[in-house]
């Protein structure tokens, strides 16, 4: 039940992330203002998470439930602030106190499952909420193929205002069941969340190597992903994609990607294969990129965004399951950390296409390069993870 609430809620705070990215062009046109203002409307989620993931990972982790609900809050009157007018800035207004509540949202994902879930099925519940929240961008995604044009921006963000506001009231009634273990302000002999306070569970996430590892892999393909969500749309505009094509090309992706959270992790945790998942998933999105550079066209972006979804989304439970593992009674705060650094890996690379979107072809090429850039990094998290056998 609980888990059910919290993917509903997961879904409306995603499907406001990307309302306006599907009809970038249309959004523009109906706002008065430029395409780069409003790739903000979606940059802004990444770059209040960056600034609040700590606080609303520490907050989880002492009172999980009422920073739950102060994150459906925030959602749902954020979602309403853009409807106070039909313009550009109460549009930002309200996509920044929404993007104020994702935090609270997206890092419960490992305390819940730790407060709700037997430990031999919290990789598969991480995974099942992680599908989730990307589920809610295939929302955002289709709701912006199914009303295309600038006449139907104001009904778009009507829509996601009371999808919001419906996962909102769900989860504050599910979470009138009280976790077994310690949330919630229950304490629990033992645990960091029940007998310690914020400054400890700060310093059992980031001083775990693991964690500060699994952040440093974090940032780029995150970051890759966002930009791509971002502006996706602009870059492919000059090889044919219509605005309708684009959303239903990232739609179909996120679904790819929702499949492959779904089944990837729990394969990947039964056999221990976590690192070879996320090495395939760099490897997937680095060809994506380099084709979308050379050879870019409708065709070239269907095959090759939703290989990336189905490869590239999973690593994302993946992290957050292994953070669990190696940050017990810190969960939220180490997802926070996770979150923080990919985000901020997304602000920084959604900048760079921001500014290259005139030049697709330049733009894909970055992408590519900061891409390559996680391999060294997943090598030194293999070294942590399976250290090598000193020679005698």
């Amino acid at each position: 039940m609980v888990f059910l609430a919290y993917g509903l809620l997961a879904v409306a705070t995603q499907a406001l992330f990307v309302t306006y990215a599907p009809v970038t062009q249309d959004a523009a046109r109906h706002f008065g203002v430029s395409v780069g203002q409003i790739g903000w409307l979606s940059q802004v989620f990444p770059l209040v998470y960056v600034l609040l993931a700590i606080p609303a990972g520490l907050a989880l982790d002492r009172f999980l439930r009422p920073a739950l609900v102060l994150g459906a809050v925030l959602t749902a009157v954020g979602a309403f602030l853009r409807l106070v007018a039909d313009d550009f800035t109460w549009a930002f207004i309200g996509q920044v106190v929404a993007a104020v509540g994702q935090p609270f949202i997206l890092n419960a994902i490992p305390g819940l499952a730790v407060g709700y879930l037997a430990e031999r099925h919290r990789a598969t519940g991480v995974a099942a909420a992680s599908s989730a929240t990307f589920a809610g961008m295939v929302v955002g995604y289709l709701l912006g193929a199914c009303l295309p044009g600038e006449g139907n921006i104001r009904t778009l963000t009507f829509v996601t205002a009371l999808v919001a506001l419906d996962a909102g009231l769900c989860l504050v009634a599910a979470l009138r069941l009280r976790p077994y273990a310690g949330h919630g302000s229950v304490p629990v002999t033992g645990t960091v969340t029940g007998g310690a306070g914020a400054n400890r569970a700060f310093r059992v996430a980031f001083g775990n190597r693991h964690v500060r590892r699994l952040c440093a892999l974090a940032v780029i393909p995150m970051g890759t992903f966002i930009a791509l969500a971002t502006f996706v749309q602009p870059l492919l505009a000059p090889a044919g994609v219509s605005e309708p094509t684009a959303g239903l090309i990232l739609a179909l992706t996120m679904i790819a990607g929702v499949v492959g959270c779904a089944v990837v992790p729990v394969w990947a945790d039964r056999r221990g294969r976590e690192v070879e998942v996320m090495g395939a998933a760099i490897a997937v999105t680095a060809m994506a990129c380099l084709h979308l550079a050379l050879v870019p066209s409708p065709l070239t972006a269907f095959v090759t965004l939703l290989g990336t979804g189905f490869m590239l989304l999973p690593a994302l439970p993946i992290g957050l399951s292994l953070s669990e593992r190696h940050a017990p009674g810190a969960e939220s705060t180490a997802a926070g950390l996770i979150w923080m650094a990919g985000n901020l890996g997304g602000v920084v690379l959604a900048t760079v296409v921001g500014l290259l979107v005139t030049r697709p072809a330049l733009a894909f090429a970055a992408l590519l390069g900061a891409t390559l850039l996680a391999l060294p990094a997943l090598h030194w998290f293999r070294r942590l993870e399976r250290p090598v056998d000193p020679v005698v």
